[in-house]
């Protein structure tokens, strides 16, 4: 059960902007439906806040130092997804294409019985809660997420996979109508469908979360809808969108990045100020909002929840 008490992953609040502009959003979504539709005036403050209408049941993250997020707007306006384009500012606009209706997740391997997950039954099933997390891109910038989800652990432990089963890859999914790209290779960056993989160590962590929303409603095509991955501690091409497939393996996974440019990408993908990409630096970020950079934290500041997982490695090596 979620506590109402801070943990000890839940970011400082120097870390985020003004306490106002929180105050006002999480004033908005408390709100119920009958109040919105009555008032005019919170329509339009909505509006121009650019903010969703709740509709998802989930435990609030207490947040107990009123830390203040990146707006939904920054969330949602700024994506790498190539199966729609490379271009971060147009994914938004390209994602009408994305249909979540009856979606299903199929889960194959190293299992007691492969099944296919239908959406709508895993909310059903597991009580969503709300995760304020850091988000740290490759490409050196970074943001603030209110993600809503469930543990991927208790996905895990529902699944039933074999003692045998090291590793959990991921499939998103593969749809030439619904990914622009996929079909015409116009961009021609990765091979699709874009693959993704944990160790289960990893994938068993209490931070490791299946994002179904974020702002108290459902997730934005344009975020990886219906049903994506978020691994607070890594750079964010691991946090697979728009997942299709699960399968446990006893092999690493070749994780998309990797199978591109292995040079440049590890399976890993830790957050770590002290490896940096080999044509940038990887010491410093900057906030989407932000004009100054602000210094990169040891496993994107989750140091304390993961360092374990990875002692005795070579940093340097397994990036």
């Amino acid at each position: 059960m979620y506590k109402l008490t801070k943990k000890d992953w839940e970011i400082s609040e120097n870390e985020v902007t003004s306490k106002k502009l929180f105050d006002n959003r999480r004033t908005f979504l408390k709100l119920g439906a009958a109040s919105v539709i009555a008032s005019g005036s919170i329509m339009e403050a909505l509006a121009k806040e650019k903010m969703p209408i709740k509709n998802l049941k989930f435990t609030e993250d207490p947040n107990p130092n009123n830390l203040i997020l990146n707006t939904y707007e920054q969330i949602t306006s700024h994506n790498n997804f190539y199966e729609f384009t490379t271009n971060q500012r147009k994914v938004k606009d390209m994602a009408h294409t994305l249909s979540t209706k009856n979606w299903t997740i199929e889960v194959d391997g190293l299992l007691e019985k492969p099944m296919t997950l239908d959406f709508d039954d895993l909310l059903k099933k597991f009580a969503l809660e709300e995760r304020i997390y850091r988000f740290r891109c490759v490409e050196g910038w970074s943001m603030v997420v209110p993600w809503i989800g469930f543990e991927l652990s208790k996905l895990i432990k529902y699944l039933k996979p074999l003692s045998s089963a090291k590793y959990i890859r991921f499939e998103t999914l593969y749809d030439e109508q619904m990914f622009p790209d996929q079909k015409n290779k116009v961009f021609n960056a990765v091979d699709y469908p874009y693959v993704e993989g944990l160790r289960m160590d990893e994938a068993m962590n209490e931070l490791t979360l299946m994002a179904v929303g974020l702002y108290g409603s459902s997730m934005p095509k344009q975020n990886g809808a219906p049903i994506r991955l978020i691994v607070p501690w890594k750079y964010g091409f691991k946090s697979i969108k728009s997942i299709a497939k699960i399968s446990f393996t006893d092999k690493e996974p070749l994780n998309t990045w990797q199978k591109e440019n292995p040079k440049e990408y590890g399976f890993y993908a830790n957050v770590n100020p002290k490896v940096d990409h080999p044509r940038w630096s990887q010491a410093r970020e900057r906030v989407l909002g932000k004009f100054f950079k602000q210094n990169t934290l040891m496993f994107n500041g989750y140091e304390k929840q993961v360092a374990h997982l990875y002692k005795g490695m070579d940093l340097t090596k397994d990036f």
